[in-house]
This record gives structure tokens, C-alpha cells and sequence, in this order.
């Protein structure tokens, strides 16, 4: 596999998020830089989670490692942190951050948020379960809302009130995400559900290795799932802070939240036997209610 190869294999996910990524619709320079930031995110977390295509061989020789340390997952974040910098001083090696440099030039973006998406992933490796909600913001901090504060700096929207919101909605998002991925993490040995709720709810780890959700699982789950419509709801007004093609994006991004939502009642709350995902039309509902809001 060449390194152009590896790298579509990443960028080829973007397909499967809550979310549009780089709609069509977007002018041409923007889903370039969207996309360009989107390859970074995603290899972080492929490079995290393990998930790499080739079991990461390319990848580390691309990030100047020998392919036989492709499973070393902390040699592989400190090879791709250090070819972070080369971004900002240098020349990278990987292509998506070679993709990414003309981006952060052209916007004059700093390292922190992209700093924080690999912090968020060093804890992953240590940091399997979550005592407290405050404990999975904090996680949160560091794993979703960069994100969003780079798609503000990207379009030039950024303002502290708009961050605000900003951080809700994509704190939000990664709360969804969470949820409708309990079995898979649960087979790398993560729960991002917090540990005092699931003592309120008698919910033990063994309930959420079983086939399909009891009871109490499911009033856990639909817990936590109006925690994440709450942050929606606090970010929603993001959406109506701008205008034009950003908001039909920024709708997207809360619409996709809400369908994905959707999708966990729809199936009960049920997320052990098959993971929940919203389908097209739920998808274009959401977005076109998120866009009907006034707040």
C-alpha cells in the first residue's frame, strides 16, 4: 500500500460519521481545508484506537519508524506529534500532514487544537475508564472540541461566544458517539460511560458485555442520551450566529447529532446488539428543523 493509498483509507471515513464532513454544497477552498483537517483527526484517532489500514506498517514507515513498531501505539503518537511540528517548521513525511500544512499556513492556525487531539488519544492508552461527567468533559476537551474551534478559524467565524457553543455541540457529538459505540469500546477495554452513573443505575460491565441491553442498561443509556440533546440544545444557537453556507454546515453538524439521537431511541436505547445509526432521510429531518430554530 503506497502512501497515497493510506491515506484515502482515511480519508475514505469520512463517510461514516453522524455528520457531513465537506458537503458539496461548501466552496471548494473551504472542503479542501475541512478535509485536510478532517485527515488529521481521523489519523489520530486510527493511530489511537489501532485502527490503521495494513495494521499501521505504512504509517510508521511513513512517520520514519520501522513498520515492525506499527503496533507501539505510544511510539507511533510521538512520531506522528513530532511530524505535527514539521508542519509549522519543516517539511512532514506523512501526505495527510503534508495535505495539512498549506492549510495551517493559509489561516495561520497554531498547533494547540491539533496538540490536544493527540493528548486525547495518549490518554486513551491510559486512561480506560471515566469516574465522573466532569471527568468525560475533560476528555472531551481534549478529543472533540478542537475540532470545532479549528472549523470557526477556518472560516474566519471564530468569537468567544461562538467557542462557546462551538465546544457544546461538539462535546455533544462525541457523547453520541460514545454511546452508540459502547460494545466497540468495550472490546478495547474503554467505557466512556461515567462510573457514578452507572452505580446509580446498578450497571455493571458485565451488563454491558452482554448480547443486547437490559433494563437498566437502556435507562442508563437514555440518561446519558438527553445529557447529549442538552449540550445540542446549548449549542444550537451557534447555527443561527452565521450565515450562508456556514450555517447549512453548522446544521448539519447539530442535525447530525440530534438524528444520531434519534437513531438510540429508535432502537430502544438498545445499544449492545447493534450499534444505532441515523439514515439519510432522519439525517436531512434534523438538519432541516435544526435550521428552523430559532435558539
Amino acid at each position: 500500500m503506497t502512501g497515497d493509498d493510506s491515506s484515502r483509507a482515511v480519508l475514505d471515513k469520512a463517510a461514516r460519521e453522524n455528520f457531513p464532513v465537506a458537503p458539496v454544497f461548501l466552496p471548494r477552498a473551504w472542503r479542501r481545508d475541512l478535509m485536510a483537517v478532517y485527515g488529521y483527526a481521523r489519523l489520530v484517532d486510527d493511530i489511537g484506537d489501532g485502527d490503521l489500514a495494513n495494521g499501521g506498517r505504512d504509517d510508521a514507515a511513513l512517520l520514519g519508524l520501522d513498520p515492525a513498531a506499527a503496533g507501539d501505539t505510544t511510539a507511533l503518537l510521538d512520531a506522528f506529534e513530532t511530524d505535527l511540528g514539521r508542519v509549522f517548521d519543516g517539511t512532514p513525511r506523512h501526505p495527510l500532514l503534508t495535505a495539512l500544512q498549506p492549510t495551517v499556513r493559509r489561516h495561520r492556525l497554531t498547533p494547540e487544537p491539533f496538540l490536544g487531539l493527540i493528548a486525547a488519544n495518549r490518554q486513551d492508552q491510559r486512561i480506560r475508564r471515566y469516574g465522573t461527567w466532569d471527568d468525560l468533559l475533560a476528555y472531551c476537551e481534549l478529543s472533540a472540541n478542537p475540532v470545532g474551534r479549528l472549523v470557526l478559524s477556518l472560516t474566519g467565524t471564530s468569537t468567544p461566544e461562538r467557542v462557546r457553543r462551538s465546544d457544546a455541540v461538539c462535546t455533544a457529538l462525541q457523547v453520541v458517539e460514545h454511546l452508540q459505540d459502547v460494545a466497540e469500546d468495550l472490546g478495547r477495554d474503554r467505557i466512556y460511560l461515567p462510573a457514578d452513573d452507572m452505580k446509580r443505575f446498578s450497571v455493571s460491565e458485565e451488563d454491558l458485555a452482554a448480547p443486547s441491553a437490559g433494563a437498566q442498561v437502556r435507562e442508563l443509556i437514555a440518561f446519558e442520551a438527553a445529557r447529549a440533546g442538552e449540550l445540542l440544545a446549548e449549542g444550537t444557537p451557534l447555527v443561527g450566529s452565521v450565515r450562508g453556507r456556514l450555517r447549512l454546515l453548522l446544521a448539519g453538524f447539530v442535525g447530525g447529532g440530534r438524528a444520531a439521537l434519534k437513531a438510540v431511541e429508535n432502537a430502544g436505547y438498545d445499544v449492545l446488539a447493534v450499534s444505532p445509526k441515523a439514515t439519510k432521510p432522519g439525517l436531512l429531518r434534523e438538519v432541516g428543523s435544526t435550521l428552523r430554530r430559532k435558539g
